[in-house]
């Protein structure tokens, strides 16, 4: 599997994106979450990647100060009360998890999880014991996650033993308590 690939499972990823709209109030551009009706600075969002609703369709972007996004090398202004989805950020140690994953484990991983309606942005919690192991020849822990897709649970543990060959076990259980467990070992 490529980054290409892998990019492409993470772009079809349900509740990857924050949804809302942004008014200009006091000099200042605020996000106002659709789903929480939350209000932040926009400011607390730049560099992130945009989409803007103009048009009828969905427009990429980035983020910049004041206001302004950047699209293929132009930059614009946003407009008040303008619809906008900001893609979410995953947790620093899932994401370098997911990183580090050969790509079968990578990609079985995901799968499960997408197939129990849960997407990589519904991470609420994450600890990633292999962060502490990255100079030990031999590597053997076990990471949890907890993951919450505003319906359900699920609740990962990720069992690894790193050796000559790669050993992974992930167990998916539900808050429903349905169990999954798959495994892979890599050569």
């Amino acid at each position: 599997m490529s980054q290409q690939q892998r990019f492409k499972l993470f772009n079809r990823q349900s509740r990857a994106f924050s949804e809302g709209t942004v008014e200009y109030i006091n000099h200042q551009w605020i996000f106002f979450d659709g789903e929480t009706d939350e209000a932040s600075s926009l400011d607390e969002y730049l560099n992130h990647d945009i989409e803007i609703f103009r048009s009828g369709r969905w427009c990429k972007g980035t983020i910049g100060e004041n206001g302004t996004v950047t699209h293929n090398g132009q930059v614009f202004d946003l407009e008040h009360d303008e619809s906008i989805r900001i893609r979410k950020q995953l947790i620093y140690s899932f994401e370098r998890l997911l990183d580090e994953l050969n790509d079968d484990s990578f990609f079985q991983f995901v799968t499960t999880l997408n197939s129990l309606d849960f997407s990589v942005y519904d991470c609420i919690y994450s600890y990633n014991q292999l962060t502490f192991l990255r100079t030990a020849t031999t590597q053997s822990g076990v990471n949890f996650f907890i993951f919450d897709n505003g319906t359900l649970l699920c609740s990962v543990q990720h069992h690894f033993f790193y050796s000559v060959k790669e050993h992974d076990r992930f167990e998916f259980t539900l808050n429903t308590g349905k169990r999954i467990i798959i495994e892979k070992i890599n050569a």
